[in-house]
């Protein structure tokens, strides 16, 4: 990255006093926590108001826009029982009326600032971010802070959200093969942690939904101390914490307890299998075996077999099933990328009557080379080299360094701590590798769905 001028001439206690300067809220006066170094050119300043809110800085003149990120620390972990998918028809809600903008006047005023609006829900977090030119930022603040704090909650905002939610459930899981094994996968792999229920949540909780439901979940989630703010691109610093402490300051901390901590899942002691019946073409097969959290010292090297193993056309598995044995249309794997342990996910689409069977024992046996051999000199330096690559492009906006900042802090409660999974691959090792896929790839460890064609 080329060199970037300074994003505020002096030190950050200089700038903190001039910000609390005449202020003499506490939830509105700013503490400086730390810098971080961000690659070899960027700086990644920590703020804090009073109130709890989060705020990481990065100034990136490399072009004129803007990233505003806010993540909240609530996904369908968050939820329980009956009540599964209300983080998600959050995401919903959030783009709806506030006591300051009726319906429809988000979109208008993204619109008219040329700024692009989005957000994502998954199990641990939720996530609202804009892209804009450098010029809209204030804008930004101000609407983001406005549906934090004043979101209307009533019975036809409700209604109407969960109406959208649920047809988008019937899309992308009742109707859709994948969708529903997945479903099934989680069911069955976790029986405790609430990783067990989709985002989507379970269609009766959806149309169940009230309007007290969402008010308490919004009173309890939708607070400064439960939130990070990500600010990346072209920006003065100043400028925006002044924004930021004008209308964010005013809000109270926290608005209800704390929810409870996840039930830890128990150990698995043998393989569980179930089978789901569906109008597909040709059968298949979906594994996920147990596999460590995010910030777990082994995930980098499962990382590195995933790609070994599933990483393009030149990988293990594909070569192996679709090109030398002809067992499979294709294949694919993925780590669920989790605060608690989640799985290591692996697809097997069967070519026209080609047998489950052999196709599980062909996987079992090159995961037990893997096991014993580990990967190769040329396959680990590849690997690393992809991984490499994948980070650095996801990096080149400063809406990609805003994302990957805010979801290492809301995962792995560092967003400096970006370079740090680089500088891991970069140290894994193939005896690393043989470890970590001997200890998590057991059968005994995995939760089998096999999807079988449905007689016509």
């Amino acid at each position: 990255m080329a060199a970037q001028a300074p994003p505020f001439m002096g030190a950050p206690e200089v700038l903190i006093e001039r910000l609390n300067r005449g202020v003499r809220k506490r939830n509105a006066r700013w503490t400086f926590v730390r810098d971080h170094a961000f690659g070899d050119a960027l700086t990644l300043r920590r703020f804090r108001l009073g109130n709890g809110l989060t705020v990481l800085t990065l100034v990136d003149r490399s072009a004129p826009t803007v990233s505003y990120h806010t993540w909240f620390r609530v996904g369908s972990r968050h939820e329980r029982p009956g009540k599964t998918g209300l983080a998600h028809l959050f995401e919903h809600l959030m783009f709806s009326e506030t006591r300051n903008h009726p319906h429809g006047d988000f979109d208008r005023l993204m619109e008219r600032a040329g700024a692009e609006a989005n957000a994502a829900t998954w199990t641990d977090w939720t996530c609202y971010y804009e892209n804009a030119p450098r010029d809209a930022l204030p804008l930004l603040i101000e609407l983001e802070a406005d549906r934090m704090s004043n979101l209307v909650l009533r019975v036809p905002q409700v209604t109407s959200e969960k109406e959208v939610v649920a047809n988008e459930r019937k899309l992308r899981v009742d109707d859709d093969v994948e969708g529903r094994a997945l479903e099934m996968l989680y069911d069955n792999a976790f029986r405790r942690h609430p990783y067990r229920w989709p985002t989507i949540g379970w269609m009766k909780d959806i149309r169940g939904f009230t309007v007290r439901d969402c008010k308490e979940f919004y009173r309890t989630h939708y607070a400064p101390s439960n939130a990070t703010v990500v600010i990346a691109g072209d920006f003065n610093e100043q400028k925006a914490l002044s924004h930021v402490q004008k209308h964010y300051g005013g809000l109270p901390a926290s608005r209800a307890a704390e929810p409870p901590t996840p039930t830890a899942e128990p150990s698995q002691r043998a393989e569980r299998v179930h089978q789901l019946t569906a109008p597909t073409p040709t059968e298949k097969l979906l594994l996920g075996y147990h596999a460590p959290s995010f910030s777990d010292p082994d995930t980098p090297a499962l990382v590195i077999a995933n790609e070994v193993l599933f990483g393009g056309t030149s990988s293990r598995l594909h070569r192996l099933f679709c090109l030398d044995e002809e067992v499979a249309l294709s294949v694919r794997g993925s780590i669920s990328p989790f605060i608690d342990p989640g799985l290591f996910e692996m697809w097997i689409f069967l070519r026209e009557g080609k047998r489950k069977e052999d196709a599980l024992a062909l996987l079992d046996r090159e995961i037990d080379r893997l096991a014993s051999d580990g990967p190769s000199p040329l396959e680990l330096e590849k690997t690393i080299n992809q991984l490499e690559l994948s980070f650095l492009h996801s990096m080149e906006t400063a809406g990609g360094k805003a994302e990957q900042i805010g979801f290492y802090e809301t995962v792995a409660n560092d967003g400096a701590a970006v370079f740090d999974r680089l500088a891991a691959y970069r140290n894994v090792t193939a005896d690393d590798v043989k470890r970590a896929v001997g200890k998590y790839l057991r059968p005994s460890l995995r939760t089998r769905v096999e999807i079988l064609r449905k007689a016509s």
